[in-house]
């Protein structure tokens, strides 16, 4: 492995850890703070995840700052990145996903690991599911595209917090993060049952953006 995709691999690792972190992190917190108005606890949720994705986006972008299986399965469609990176890629955000959620729930004085009881699935909450990933790439490699590449973190933060509220299952779009809310048994978590139609929900969504991206992006995208 060279130095510059270990270089990569740390930054997904870290940055989905913390996005993980923050996502139940925030949840947990919510759940306490207003514990008798669920829509407060999402704004809270919500507010908290946008604002670490901006944030992450800005910090490890020079390196790499995807955090999302589906954004990194979309480039490798795109011909910015080769099948090995991919698959090391793929694999650091889903270790760092599980890392974040076991410092969460270890932050907040709960069992490392708790599996989630938290049902989620219908028809509503899957469609859910591929209209928030579609529009979570189309925003992605659309910011990309731009003459300035740095609104992606501020266009990708701004859009998870608003799809958070336009969707009914509050825009998980994210594999790794999906997998690693299982093991929370809280505001933010999924149960184990609810994952893999919702994860592949996220990859169709994730096609039908790629499929988007490539007609309104004819250009070759360089990595």
């Amino acid at each position: 492995m060279t130095t510059t995709l270990v270089r990569r691999a740390t930054a997904e690792l870290v940055g989905t850890a913390f996005l993980v972190a923050a996502v139940v992190g925030s949840g947990i917190a919510a759940q306490r703070l207003s514990p008798d108005d669920t829509g407060l606890q999402l704004l809270e949720n919500s507010l908290a995840t946008g604002a670490v994705l901006v944030a992450l986006i800005l910090a490890l972008q020079p390196v790499s700052a995807s955090f999302n299986p589906v954004v990194t399965l979309v480039e490798r469609v795109l011909g910015r990145i080769d099948s090995v990176t991919t698959g090391v890629l793929v694999v650091a955000q889903l270790a760092g996903g599980l890392a974040g959620v076991v410092v969460a729930n270890l932050m907040f004085d709960l069992d490392a690991v708790s599996v989630s009881t938290h049902e989620r699935g219908g028809s509503g909450q899957l469609l859910g599911e591929v209209v928030a990933t579609l529009g979570l790439v189309l925003v992605v490699f659309g910011s990309l595209r731009s003459a300035r590449i740095e609104t992606v973190a501020f266009a990708v933060g701004g859009y998870i917090t608003a799809a958070y509220w336009f969707t009914s299952s509050t825009s998980f779009a994210n594999p790794a993060v999906t997998v690693a809310r299982m093991l929370s048994d809280t505001f933010a978590g999924i149960d184990p049952a609810s994952v893999p139609a919702f994860v592949l929900m996220q990859l169709v969504g994730g096609a039908i953006g790629a499929a988007l991206v490539l007609l309104l992006h004819p250009t070759p995208q360089e990595a």
